[in-house]
């Protein structure tokens, strides 16, 4: 997978794109990078401004990143939060949305019931905005700064599962929907790709993924605002002829009522809300941002950039499900669009994977490091891009396994919530006062080292609200928990886990001194 990447360490001299992005690499190879990190902070804390300042081209210029896990001086903070906004909106108008929303109509809603789920469930993008701002006031991300949570070897476990696993099944599931996509644009010229041709076509689009993963997050933050004005004119032009053949009165044949209503109105909210309670990664954006950034523009841009966009495409998935079967969207949709606009579609469906699974592979590759691999970001990156192609070959070519891994993210929903809750629960308890060197530090003399490396409180909180959480989980055929099933079907593993991790977390907190205040 990584020699399908450009790699600026083995390109010929003579390319002087290559040739500046070798120095970026080198430098991500010194002993004060993350992947060599000092405990204590302590040689981080003893360097120059003037070598800060040599670091600050791998940000601006949009040459490879030179930091992981390891705090962004100050001299290297730069940008306004509102440039979060296209960060965060990209991802966002996607054909995972109108999936989601044609969802929703197959359980049987109506679509006024359906669009209340939608505006109610994206409202927990208020929590992804919230734990954001951690970034600025850190300087690290949030792989970093869930040490104070869960303590410095707690947080480990915590991000293995969390972060890097469902990572890179996020990985997979999206581009095997690009895959698809880019399969039937090779059948409208005419092609039938064989084995190999399909090898080759996600292999292309895992690497133009990873390109702007491994480039890191200036690149991102240059080219997702352009990547959300051309998805959105695209999905704007599928929504005019959506509208054209949507029935605004739509009920289903037989309206659920009683506990059936409420176990589709429950699961659909958990379906929705899915989707922001996985992205507890958001300081990982936020973090290159000066510490003076307004916590309450970080969270607003945050939020804002992805709540407007999720609840109007989702919404448009739903009103296709009035008048078409949303079982397979894409071939759904490919019946009332023209024959010039459908490569288009398929191009946008492609772009938006694109756009979501390059923040997915940034974020698990610094998730592979705060679990203690001492690798440089950039390869942490290729090698979790190289597991996720892994897995959507042998999904795609092999086996139906795309179920089983849908399934299992079913379940994380479960651990997720809880994991954000306590996350946003933590940032109000200590006011967003969070030092990063002191974070960074992994030894034992270390404020969020607490009782053998694990804050109990923390690891109590996410344990049992996890596992309350799990016992109301309703996703069948892979699992319904016996609250759930004791419910009818009502799935309440939302609220259950949030409100238990947070409120857990803080009862067992209550009466200590933050680590830093």
């Amino acid at each position: 997978m990584a020699s399908t990447i450009p790699d600026p360490e083995t390109a010929p001299p003579s390319d002087p794109v290559a040739a500046h992005t070798a120095d970026m690499l080198r430098t991500a190879d010194q002993p004060d990078a993350a992947a060599d990190q000092v405990s204590g902070g302590e040689a981080r804390r003893a360097q120059s401004p003037a070598d800060n300042r040599a670091e600050s081209p791998a940000q601006s210029h949009g040459g490879v990143e030179a930091h992981g896990i390891d705090v962004i001086p100050d001299a290297e903070r730069h940008g306004r939060a509102r440039e979060l906004l296209g960060v965060w909106a990209a991802p966002n108008v996607s054909y995972l949305s109108l999936v989601v929303g044609g969802a929703l109509m197959l359980m049987g809603l109506s679509l006024w019931q359906a669009m209340a789920v939608i505006v109610v469930g994206n409202l927990f993008w208020a929590l992804v905005g919230l734990v954001a701002v951690s970034g600025p006031a850190s300087g690290t991300p949030s792989e970093v700064i869930m040490r104070a949570m869960f303590g410095v070897r707690g947080n480990r476990g915590n991000i293995a599962i969390t972060g890097w696993f469902a990572s890179v099944c996020y990985l997979a599931l999206n581009w095997a929907a690009a895959s698809l996509a880019a399969f039937s644009i090779l059948g409208e010229v005419g092609l039938h790709p064989d084995t190999v041709v399909k090898i080759v076509v996600i292999v292309v689009i895992a690497a133009a993924t990873l390109a702007i993963s491994v480039y890191g997050h200036a690149t991102i933050i240059r080219l997702y605002l352009p990547f959300t004005i051309a998805l959105t004119a695209v999905f704007a032009v599928l929504s005019g002829y959506v509208f054209g053949h949507a029935d605004w009165h739509y009920h289903p044949q037989q309206p659920l009522h009683g506990t059936a209503l409420i176990a589709a109105l429950a699961g659909g909210l958990a379906l929705v809300a899915s989707a922001p309670l996985s992205y507890s990664n958001s300081a990982d954006f936020a973090r290159y941002l000066p510490r003076t950034t307004s916590p309450a523009s970080v969270a607003g841009w945050t939020a804002l950039g992805s709540y407007v966009p999720s609840v109007l495409f989702t919404g448009l998935g739903a009103v296709a499900g009035t008048a078409l079967d949303m079982t397979n969207p894409q071939t759904a949709l490919e019946q009332i669009i023209p024959g010039w606009f459908r490569p288009v579609f398929l191009l946008a469906i492609i772009l938006s994977a694109i756009a979501n699974n390059a923040m997915t592979a940034y974020s698990s590759g610094l998730s592979l490091q705060a679990i203690g691999v001492k690798i440089r970001r950039s390869r942490s990156v290729a090698l979790d891009g190289t597991l996720g192609v892994a897995l959507t070959l042998y999904a795609l070519l092999v086996s139906n396994f795309l179920d089983t891994v849908n399934n299992v993210l079913q379940l994380m929903v479960a651990l997720m919530g809880p994991t954000i809750a306590i996350y946003a629960a933590d940032v109000l308890w200590r006011r967003n006062r969070y030092d990063g060197h002191e974070l960074s530090d992994e030894s034992k003399g270390s404020p969020f080292w607490y009782r053998g490396g694990v804050n109990w409180a923390g690891a109590t909180a996410l344990v049992v609200a996890a596992v309350t959480s799990g016992l109301c989980v309703d996703a069948p055929p892979l699992w319904t928990g016996p609250l759930a099933n004791a419910l009818g079907g009502t799935d309440l593993s939302l609220p259950v886990g949030i409100v238990l991790g947070a409120g857990i977390y803080l009862l067992l907190m209550r009466g200590k001194r933050p680590a830093q205040r």
